[in-house]
């Protein structure tokens, strides 16, 4: 098997897995049909690959959306904590660079983008939250905007008493409890 690429077992099996997951959660995608999603996704087999990653790395990927305008399917994490596989990293790369020492493995914004997805932003996580209640014992990371971030800072979201928090943090901070949440658009 090369790299990004999946055998024809391992496609069954991403298939099979996400369909079970489609099918337990109808709430999170109305009037969707996994037909139509699973003729999108074989038409798409790099966007399989960056599935497989967000299940390999614990995100649990479902169907959260579909977009009128370009046709895409909206896959976002959805395990009920920050992905476990995708923890205790700093923001991004600069943040990363900038720690003298007890650098972590890696950061969120690089590790997304080796798998191929986004970070959630904002208000993809509130809507995201609208679908059930994620994070309530974890946080994730958020895309941050630059200006933002140029000033030293990273987002990262949280639910806590029944409400959805937007907090900062430095973006060379870490947490055993912190990870990242993506999206991937097929």
């Amino acid at each position: 098997m090369s790299k990004k690429k999946l055998s024809l077992d391992q496609i069954r099996e991403l298939l099979d897995e996400l369909k079970g997951r489609f099918e337990k959660n109808a709430n999170r995608h109305k009037g969707v049909k996994w037909a139509d999603v699973q003729a999108k996704l074989e038409a798409n087999p790099e966007k399989l690959w960056s599935l497989s990653e967000m299940e390999r790395t614990g995100g649990e990927p479902d169907v959260v959306g579909f977009d009128k305008k370009t046709g895409e399917y909206l896959f976002n994490d959805c395990s009920p904590e920050s992905p476990k596989g995708r923890r205790s990293l700093c923001y991004d790369r600069r943040a990363w660079e900038s720690r003298k020492e007890h650098k972590p493995e890696g950061n969120a914004v690089d590790a997304a983008a080796a798998m191929g997805v986004e970070l959630l932003t904002e208000e993809e996580t509130r809507e995201l939250q609208k679908l059930g209640e994620f994070d309530t014992k974890s946080s994730s990371w958020i895309r941050t905007p630059d200006d933002f971030r140029d000033e030293g800072g990273a987002l990262f979201c949280d639910r806590r008493f029944g409400r959805v928090f937007t907090y900062c943090n430095g973006a060379e901070s870490y947490y055993a409890a912190r990870g990242w949440r993506g999206s991937l658009r097929v």
